[in-house]
């Protein structure tokens, strides 16, 4: 996660008298500072959780609610397409009308999509609740962040604090599977969806009490055509790959690609000429800079679309239940929340540079051992995979803001620090649309024909044994040709970080 970002943040730096003793030493924060925090981390770590609960949870939901391949996708990462659209604009909001007014607004918002999406009756619901829950998660991440200054003031505790921000946002990311596969072991398929609601009800209690709202700084605006640019340009661009994926060639998903191309197009182009950019695209020329946000697009990607893949793997294919899918993605997990914690230490002894190829070389290995699974066997390689995949992972999600930050001038690392953020998150979703599309386009291909995913061809009654082998080979080639993409990009990345980030850039 990222540096604290934006005026609210600032608005916390001040030294108050409470602050400083007698001998002016500045004191420790007070139980209403660790308090404060402990009431934010819950909605992050819902935000993050969200992203990646349904890994394991899409094969209940295609029983439950037989989706299309094309709307599993959208199930998958419309919440990820939202959030990181919105996320920019919603920091900007929140620096002229309120943080805190904006954060509560997000989480009530947040419970209303989330029990809209528990009691879904159908997909297109499911995918408009899923949509409404990114909306409010754009809200929650930046004025958490800018709440944060206000509660920790002396700039120590407060990178602590931050440091614990980040940790919890990479832990709800890496748990929010297992957290998934455990309700379903004992619920229906909407129990991870209502699992946020008491995390919500208890923020909305205790954040009038414990936290106050940060002094709003009204400077420049927020350029509702950008936000309407980037958020319709992604999302006509995703359908029209993940129509083309599921069903092949039609005039309709081709015409709205390429609106959605010509839409992004503009968008970047407008940037350019305004004076308070959504996206500044010059940060860009620094080439260090353009690795870190691609280390922060890049590695979630390649993360999200092989939970996702793994998950029906285990469940569909090896046939396992989901309590224990849900139990051998517990050491990835594990190595991945571990590795954010320990990621600075990591940095300090052997610099960035070394570091993110590092990162980039150890997803690399960890995608290369899913490629000898097969449709009757692969959990020991599996396991494998996410272990030596999860440091790299870790490293990327720990290290990504702190490089793109420093890479740019000072005055410009609140800019730097909203598209690392947005970087995160347009990954996750990405990871789906594109190597999830790519599975589903060689299932469609290559598997029996009888239905557009393998969890519906499951259910079909009387299929002969054949065309379910069959149907689980083609799905099985899917997943390695997902992974071993990721893995050429990565290993791409790797030797940009190594020639473009200098020996001792920090």
């Amino acid at each position: 996660m990222y540096p604290c970002q934006g005026s609210g943040c600032g608005a916390g730096t001040a030294r108050t008298v409470a602050d400083v003793n007698e001998q002016g030493v500045i004191s420790p924060p007070g139980l209403r500072s660790w308090l404060g925090l402990l009431v934010i981390l819950g909605p992050v770590l819902l935000v993050a959780m969200d992203g990646s609960v349904l890994f394991l949870a899409m094969t209940a939901v295609t029983e439950a609610l037989s989706p299309t391949a094309e709307q599993s996708l959208w199930v998958l990462d419309v919440y990820g397409f939202v959030v990181g659209s919105l996320l920019t604009a919603f920091g900007s909001i929140g620096d002229r009308y309120g943080r805190l007014r904006l954060l509560m607004i997000g989480a009530a918002v947040f419970g209303i999509g989330s029990t809209g999406a528990a009691f879904a009756p159908n997909p297109e619901l499911l995918i408009a609740f899923r949509g409404l829950m990114g909306l409010a998660g754009a809200t929650l991440l930046p004025s958490a962040l800018a709440v944060l200054g206000e509660l920790f003031t002396d700039p120590r505790w407060r990178a602590r604090a931050i440091g614990i921000f980040a940790a919890t946002f990479a832990a709800g990311f890496a748990i929010g599977p297992v957290v998934g596969g455990q309700l379903l072991s004992r619920f229906w398929w909407g129990s991870v969806f209502l699992i946020n609601l008491p995390v919500i009800a208890g923020f909305l209690l205790l954040a009038p009490v414990l936290l106050r709202e940060v002094p709003t700084a009204r400077t420049g605006r927020v350029d509702a055509l950008s936000v309407v640019l980037s958020a319709g340009g992604l999302l006509l661009t995703a359908y029209a790959i993940k129509h083309l994926a599921a069903e092949g060639p039609a005039v309709g998903p081709l015409v709205a690609g390429g609106i959605g191309i010509g839409v992004l197009v503009w968008f970047g182009r407008r940037q350019r000429h305004l004076d308070h950019p959504l996206f500044d695209f010059t940060l860009f020329r620094e080439r260090i800079f353009t690795v870190a946000i691609v280390t922060g697009l890049l590695p979630l990607a390649a993360w999200s679309a092989t939970a996702y893949l793994s998950g029906i793997y285990l469940q569909s294919v090896l046939g396992l239940p989901v309590l224990q899918a849900a139990f051998l993605a517990i050491p990835g997990a594990a190595v991945l929340t571990l590795t954010c914690i320990i990621t600075p230490a990591i940095v300090e002894r052997i610099g960035s540079r070394a570091a993110l190829v590092t990162c980039h070389l150890s997803i690399v290995l960890g995608l290369l051992l899913l490629l000898p699974t097969t449709a009757t066997s692969g959990i020991g390689w599996y396991v494998a995979s996410t272990v030596v995949a999860g440091f790299g992972y870790g490293i990327s999600f720990s290290l990504v803001a702190d490089t793109a930050v420093a890479a740019v001038p000072p005055a410009r690392a609140g800019s730097a620090a909203a598209i690392a953020e947005t970087s995160n998150e347009i990954g996750n979703a990405l990871g789906i649309t594109l190597l999830g599309s790519l599975a589903a386009l060689l299932f469609r291909l290559q598997g029996p024909g009888v239905a557009g995913t393998l969890p519906e061809t499951l259910v079909v009654p009387d299929l002969a044994p054949a065309v379910l082998d069959s149907a689980r080979a083609a799905f099985v080639t899917g997943l390695h040709a997902a992974a071993a993409v990721a893995g050429v990009l990565h290993l791409v990345l790797a030797g940009l970080a190594l020639f473009w980030v200098p020996r001792a850039g920090r």
